[in-house]
């Protein structure tokens, strides 16, 4: 496992990467893919919303 001085660094460096506005929207997809997953392992599924446009 990592401990803290590892997340920390870790931390910085995709801070440095991927800057700070752009963390919200991959922490969102990242958020997404793991809720289809659980999803997926359960046999269950949303049912699909369109939005108008």
């Amino acid at each position: 496992m990592l401990g803290g001085p590892e997340m920390i660094i870790l931390g910085v460096a995709i801070l440095l990467l991927f800057g700070g506005k752009k963390i919200p929207e991959l922490m969102r997809g990242l958020g997404k893919g793991i809720k289809e997953f659980k999803n997926g392992q359960e046999g269950t599924e949303e049912p699909k919303v369109q939005k108008e446009v």
